[in-house]
């Protein structure tokens, strides 16, 4: 699949652009703070329906305007689209023109792997960037697993104010049943989810590492979860139910599930240095694009934030062999050279894009 066309209207630092692109690499390049990573953010919302940095719509309107609108071109093997993404007091998303009614409708359109400078944080992070990482590859591809975390998290928010309740106003306790039983069923989707992709990317990921590594470095993935049936979570909940209800929020759960990784039988985390890091990221995200050709029949699009400079000459060269038939959309601050390969470059200053011949 690849993305043809991009409108912007009120969007962080634009007024009204349009960008069209390559079905190969496309680059776009300028000094910090010109708007680069702003579009990488439009397509990201375009796929995602939110932003991958900004935590209220709000942030990416324009400055002392009411709202904004992008709006995507695509083309994917089988048919091609059009997303609209139109914010202001609230977000309305429309496809090929018919306004959807849930977020759900909107994922697996536009399929994409992103690469940014602080994917570093999904290794050496808390946990819950780790869960973020899974949620985005996994919603893209099964709707109906954001669907159910989406049910799960609002659950939670009514079990820990009901068990805020408890504390300062001495309901009844027994009544946390009803939200017990159901963040177990949430749950448990969630977790069958989890696991079959952190599978999926064992199965990816060892042999991606050996060749960047030359066989020098062993890889293996550990999930870890406290929910991996519902009977064992349910007690948990109810064992743990009087420390709740102190703390005044739920102590376990899906949404407090992990993964670590190891290489040569170390943690990453603890003992990894600043090169395995990135090489181990460069592996997981490889990982994540081949999983999801593999489940759609063709390659997403690639966003690359930054990243390029991130990566010493042999990871990039190891990398851009491993992306042939991607479509590929590169933010830098200066140009880069690219041997042998199609590419649109793009200047941008002060919210404006210009193409270079």
């Amino acid at each position: 699949m690849w993305i043809k066309k991009i409108k912007l209207y009120n969007f962080r630092n634009y007024k009204e652009q349009d960008i069209k692109l390559k079905e190969d690499i496309n680059i776009f390049y300028g000094e910090n703070a010109q708007g680069k990573t702003n579009i990488i953010e439009s397509i990201f919302l375009g796929s995602m329906g939110k932003s991958f940095r900004a935590k209220k719509d709000k942030e990416m309107i324009l400055l002392n305007e009411d709202n904004a609108k992008i709006e995507i071109e695509f083309e994917k093997k089988d048919r091609n689209g059009k997303i609209k993404i139109e914010l202001s007091n609230k977000k309305n998303i429309y496809i090929n023109g018919i306004k959807i009614k849930k977020l759900s409708e909107l994922l697996g359109n536009i399929n994409i792997v992103i690469f940014t400078p602080d994917d570093i944080n999904i290794l050496k992070g808390s946990p819950q960037n780790r869960r973020r990482f899974l949620d985005i590859m996994i919603s893209q591809l099964k709707p109906n697993y954001m669907y159910n975390l989406n049910l799960y998290l609002k659950t939670l928010e009514q079990r820990n104010n009901y068990l805020r309740q408890i504390k300062e106003e001495n309901r009844q306790e027994n009544l946390l049943e009803i939200w017990d039983e159901k963040l177990v069923e949430y749950a448990s989707v969630i977790y069958n989810y989890r696991v079959e992709f952190i599978n999926k990317i064992k199965n990816k990921i060892k042999k991606i590492h050996n060749e960047i590594t030359d066989n020098k470095e062993e890889i293996e993935i550990e999930y870890i979860s406290e929910c991996n049936n519902k009977e064992n979570y349910l007690n948990l909940l109810k064992k743990r139910r009087k420390l709740d209800i102190i703390k005044g929020y739920t102590t376990k759960g899906i949404h407090r599930d992990d993964f670590e990784i190891y290489i040569n039988k170390k943690r990453l985390d603890i003992y990894g240095s600043q090169g395995q890091n990135r090489t181990v990221i460069l592996s997981l995200k490889l990982s994540e694009l081949k999983i999801i050709e593999e489940e759609i029949g063709e390659n997403p699009v690639l966003l690359l934030d930054d990243f390029m400079s991130e990566l010493d000459e042999k990871r990039r060269k190891h990398f851009l062999e491993k992306i042939e038939n991607t479509q590929v959309i590169i933010t830098c601050t200066d140009k880069i050279n690219i041997e042998n390969k199609n590419i649109l470059i793009y200047n941008v200053k002060e919210g404006n894009v210009k193409e270079e011949i």
